[in-house]
């Protein structure tokens, strides 16, 4: 079947901002799947509200409609630009369910609009949990007893019929939200009411549970010609019962036998042949590890978080392929390098992807894995073994470990460990090397895990070497043995008593370096040459060093909170203008699911651990002109000062410079010489040091870690109590750690990203947040243009940004945040001498591509030659407002308060010519539930009622009930607001908690006191039975006031959209605009 020729214009669904379950692989599967069909000369329109990623920068599709991803939003576009057909498998879980939405609607009917690529009568055989039973029924093929159920009276009726445990599966969810295992009566109760309310469609299956068989994914492509191939197998370390995000994943399949490989290559082949998928699938697997037994899991037909991995893992751009698939061209006309896309892939190598988990930043959540996914990202290795893959993968992550070893482990007794394993953490598998290196028998730890022995024998060969290793101080072969094993210089060296440089050197002494193995995804069957490129200590290297000048970018690694996709965007545009400027461009990253690690991006990509040793080992072979360390993020940063010291050339901002911004006694003196104010604040070393410095300050105070990342340990404290607590049980504190106690200021926060070329310096925006400070600017909803900075500010900010560009040596981008206080005053919270998080929004709402212009100007090129001649441009006439996501839904038992440690996970993105607008924009596509009628309840700390008065007036003037606590309650009556009174479990009552549980309530208003310091546990059980009954909930009032704004906006919508009929689209007075215009 050859490409359609009658299609001109293809509208395509991101997946909208990262929440858990679905990140950054979306950015890059819809990246990939743009600009597929663009080269196939389609006109394409993107539908997508994340300002964060590369796919939404205007250059990846012809029109790009940041706008909330809903069903009204989704039909005004459609009427508007009246496409021929719509991509529904690109944008994860959320572009799959509103395009299902809109045809069931009607909208695409009525706008003959197709729906390419897997039909929707097959996506909901496949997403409907009753329809996909019968259809396995019906093909044979096992699964498990189950029932569908959609109240709780059936879902009780149905767990009692499959027989306890059951597992719990919402249908049309992503990352297994709301499911979960229970045991007996009263866990299944505990989940279900909540598992039905977070099915789009109130439909959950119950299932019995298979807990401890092993988790097999197959990665699968069918064409229109029914032609299908299997890209890839995956095997998860943890058995199921472990979120397959959650787990630790190992590609190929590593304990398989062939019988095994080829009975669920079939099954998953034959299931999407019966669906008539057409693009990427993914089939997953319970196999019984003692027989033959197996059962289908679930099928997700559509490019799933997995396929990132696979796409990766094998070199096959699967988002690509599918692209081209929908618009009718067949695998065996589409060529990827020299093989056709119907070649399936051959690995001889093994991929290690592990999970990141946001736990060393919120240690309250609960740290038990299970079906619903906590991770926040992941990163990939590639060894030959799966020894050597592990152990990359694992110093990888970035946790502050660098081998299967963990120090929290040394002191726990054999019996202690046992009880640990049992159940899925984040660090059993630490647990487990120290069982190993206990002498516990592997059979032992299988029975308690369900692990494969095969992973466990692996683990022990680490343990033995590391034995071998330290009865052999400096022995040169067990040296090499233990670096193609995977292990680091850092590992050997501590295992030798010696320093990692020392190890480095002796390698060098030695000629010991790695070789680079291409993945090709022919493992080499046919001659190709594929710039991708993994490192293992072999003799032949197969990475081509070309004499031309070259620069590396370091990437910034796995997506953690505080440090997301915002990165790549920066590294990902460094790249694109090195090339351009005539170098040649590599970068260095080992995250899968990014657009940086897309081998067509740059000239050549090491897919390798972003730690000095590894990076080294890159910079060695190739020798390059410099290195970039201002785009990754701190975990680019944090390489510039190791790298230097070996030598490495460092451009754009140097080592010093870096210091004058995060040394925090460097940078005081600056400031000092420079005339900025700062907070009175002193890194302290030690506790009492602490005390007597908040003595002298003044209470309340911010205090922090030095060089922290994404606000983590980061608090507002009130009194020496709580001083004291932080300092002994929030962080580690002495001389090479030290703690920041500086005075807590309340005030406006407003933010800058600049680029500094040495002589001058630009400013292409400045961004107001709505949230005073003592909320970390991550969590802020932000603003540009500022909405109620005074000219006079807007210069003093602008001076300053001048002289601390100039002053500390920046070149290149940098990012500064201050606070404006009542009397407007401006002072200086922080310099960051990198790129930032907001790099991507401002260069969208301004613009003005700042990576871009920053890359040229670490490549020499001024800003004047740029023609930029002006600091600060014209504001735009347009606002443009980012607001936060968040998953606490994900993270159970965490405290969703707001506070100066970052908790979001990403951000959308809202704008217009009204303000309020905008901001309505911003908040629904950010997933908060705007509702004009309902409950409010209201828990205000004393030093907030005052200020909150008018806001909850408004509440119920627009008709809301008001529910409060005693307090509260009696102070809104006192002022002429009727509110029923709510008692909470300090005063033996649990009647609040119901009310909130009762689907009454619209939003909850939860204050607690930062400048009295007293707090309740009271506030933190209101929070989180808000959270997990997924009512709205705000603990700032600048969110109060903006969202009662924004309800104007709703309310004016819903009074003009009377009419039932659909679309609603049709009636609006604005249409929403591309970004680009």
């Amino acid at each position: 079947m050859a490409k359609r020729t009658d299609l001109k214009k293809i509208l395509v669904i991101g997946s909208g901002p990262i929440v858990i379950g679905q990140a950054a692989e979306f950015d890059y599967a819809g990246t990939q799947a743009c600009l597929a069909l663009k080269e196939e000369g389609y006109e394409v329109i993107l539908c997508n509200s994340n300002p964060a990623t590369i796919m939404t920068d205007t250059t990846i599709a012809d029109k790009v409609y940041m706008e909330p991803l809903t069903l009204e939003y989704m039909a005004e576009i459609i009427c508007q630009e009246r496409p021929d057909a719509i991509v529904p498998g690109i944008g994860g879980q959320t572009g799959l369910n509103l395009a299902m939405e809109l045809e069931k609607k009607g909208v695409l009917k009525e706008y003959q609009v197709e729906l390419l690529g897997t039909g929707s009568e097959s996506i909901e055989r496949a997403e409907d949990r009753e329809l996909f039973k019968e259809l396995c029924e019906e093909l044979g093929e096992p699964v498990l007893p189950s029932a569908v159920a959609n109240t709780v009276e059936e879902a009780k009726q149905a767990a009692e019929k499959t027989g306890y445990p059951v597992v719990l599966r919402p249908a049309f969810t992503l990352g297994g939200t709301g499911g979960g295992f229970a045991d007996n009566e009263q866990e299944f109760m505990e989940l279900i009411q909540n598992a039905l309310s977070l099915s789009p469609v109130h439909q959950v299956l119950i299932e019995k549970s298979i807990k401890g068989f092993k988790e097999i994914e197959y990665e699968v492509m069918r064409d229109a010609n029914d032609t299908a191939i299997t890209v890839c197998n995956m095997e998860n370390l943890d058995p199921v019962g472990i979120h397959t995000g959650d787990s630790i994943v190992v590609c190929p399949s590593q304990t398989l036998t062939n019988k095994e490989y080829q009975m669920l290559r079939d099954s998953a082949l034959k299931i999407i042949r019966a669906l008539k998928v057409e693009g990427g699938c993914n089939v997953q697997f319970a196999l019984d590890p003692d027989s033959f037994q197996y059962y289908l899991i679930e099928v997700n037909p559509r490019v799933s978080r997995s396929s990132a991995l696979a796409s990766k893992a094998s070199g096959y751009p699967i988002a690509r392929v599918s692209a081209k698939i929908c618009v009718g061209m067949t695998l065996d006309e589409i060529m990827l390098v020299n093989t056709p896309a119907s070649f399936e892939p051959a690995l001889d190598y093994v991929v290690t992807k592990m999970p990141r988990f946001p736990f060393d930043k919120f240690t309250d959540a609960n740290q038990k894995l299970g079906t619903q996914m906590k991770a926040t990202g992941e990163v990939m290795s590639v060894g030959r073994t799966f020894e050597e893959s592990l152990l990359k993968a694992i110093r990888s992550l970035e946790t502050g470990v660098d081998h299967l070893y963990m120090p929290k482990f040394d002191q726990e007794s054999l019996k202690n460990l046992m009880d640990y394993i049992k159940t899925g953490t984040d660090s059993r598998i630490y647990a487990i090397a120290q069982l190993l290196r206990l002498g516990c028998g592997i059979s032992a730890i299988a029975r308690e895990t369900r692990i494969d022995r095969f992973f466990l024998e692996k683990m022990k060969k680490i343990i033995d070497l590391e034995k071998e290793l330290k009865q052999h101080p400096g022995h040169r072969e067990i040296l090499y043995q233990a670096k193609k094993s995977g292990f680091s210089d850092k590992a050997i060296g501590r295992l030798w008593n010696r320093g990692e440089t020392e190890i480095f050197e002796m390698r060098k002494q030695y000629g010991m370096f790695p070789v680079y193995k291409m993945i090709d995804t022919c493992a080499s069957e046919f001659e190709s040459y594929v710039p991708y490129f993994y490192s293992t200590y072999e003799d032949e290297n197969e990475s081509v060093t070309e004499d031309r000048k070259k620069i590396i970018v370091l990437g910034s690694g796995p997506i953690r909170i505080g440090q997301g996709v915002e990165f790549d965007y920066s590294a990902v545009h460094a790249v694109k203008t090195i090339k351009e400027s005539g170098y040649e461009a590599i970068i260095i990253n080992n995250n899968p699911e990014t657009v940086s690690t897309d081998y067509t991006t740059s000239d050549k990509l090491y897919f390798e651990p972003l730690c000095v040793e590894d990076v080294m080992n890159v910079i060695e072979l190739e020798k390059p002109d410099g290195v970039i360390a201002t785009l990754g993020g701190q975990t680019a940063v944090n390489l510039a000062k190791p790298l230097a010291e070996r030598g490495v050339k460092i451009i754009g901002t140097d080592c010093a410079a870096i210091e004058r911004a995060e040394d925090r006694g460097i940078f005081e003196n600056l400031l000092s010489e420079l005339g900025i104010p700062q907070p009175k604040g002193q890194a302290v070393t030690n506790i009492e040091d602490g005390i007597k410095a908040a003595e002298k300050i003044g209470y309340p105070l911010l205090v922090r870690p030095s060089f922290v990342l994404g606000g983590r340990a980061m608090q507002v404290v009130a009194k020496e109590e709580d001083l004291r607590r932080y300092l002994k049980t929030a962080v580690e504190i002495d001389v090479d750690k030290p703690v920041l106690v500086d005075k807590y200021i309340c005030g406006r926060e407003v933010e800058i990203d600049g680029i500094c070329d040495g002589k001058e310096v630009f400013v292409p925006g400045i961004m107001e947040l709505v949230e005073r400070t003592g909320v970390h600017s991550g969590d802020s909803i932000s603003v540009y243009p500022s909405f109620s900075l005074s000219a006079h500010v807007k210069e003093v900010i602008l001076e300053y940004a001048r002289k601390l560009g100039m002053g500390i040596g920046i070149v290149g981008l940098f990012n500064i945040q201050f606070i404006v206080d009542k009397e407007e005053q401006v002072s200086i919270i922080e310099v960051n001498p990198r790129s930032s998080r907001t790099v991507p929004f401002l260069s969208k709402a301004t613009g003005y591509p700042l990576a871009d212009i920053a890359t040229n100007v670490i490549l020499g090129k001024s800003l004047k030659e740029q023609g930029i001649d002006k600091m600060y441009p014209e504001e735009k006439k347009k606002w443009y407002v980012k607001a936060p996501a968040f998953s606490f839904i994900k993270l159970k038992g965490m405290d969703a308060y707001l506070s100066p440690e970052m908790k979001s996970t990403g951000e959308a993105m809202g704008y217009d010519e009204k303000l309020p607008r905008a901001m309505y924009k911003a908040l629904i596509a950010s997933g908060v539930k705007m509702q004009d009628h309902g409950t409010v309840i209201v828990t205000l700390a004393d030093e907030d009622k005052e200020e909150a008065l008018p806001l909850i007036k408004r509440f119920y003037d627009m008709g809301f009930h008001i529910e409060a606590t005693v307090g509260t309650g009696e102070f809104l009556k006192a002022h002429g607001i009727p509110a029923c009174i709510r008692r909470k479990l300090s005063e033996n009552s649990t009647e609040i908690l119901e009310a909130i549980r009762s689907g009454a309530v619209s939003y909850v208003i939860n204050t607690r006191a930062v400048l009295s310091g007293i707090h309740y546990q009271d506030g933190l059980a209101i929070r989180r039975t808000a959270i997990e009954n997924n009512v709205t909930m705000f603990t700032s009032l600048d969110t109060v006031k903006v969202l009662l704004d924004a309800m104007k906006c709703l309310a004016a919508h819903l009074e003009k959209n009377a009419d039932p009929s659909f679309p609603s689209a049709l009636r609006r007075d604005t249409f929403p605009s591309p970004l680009s215009c």
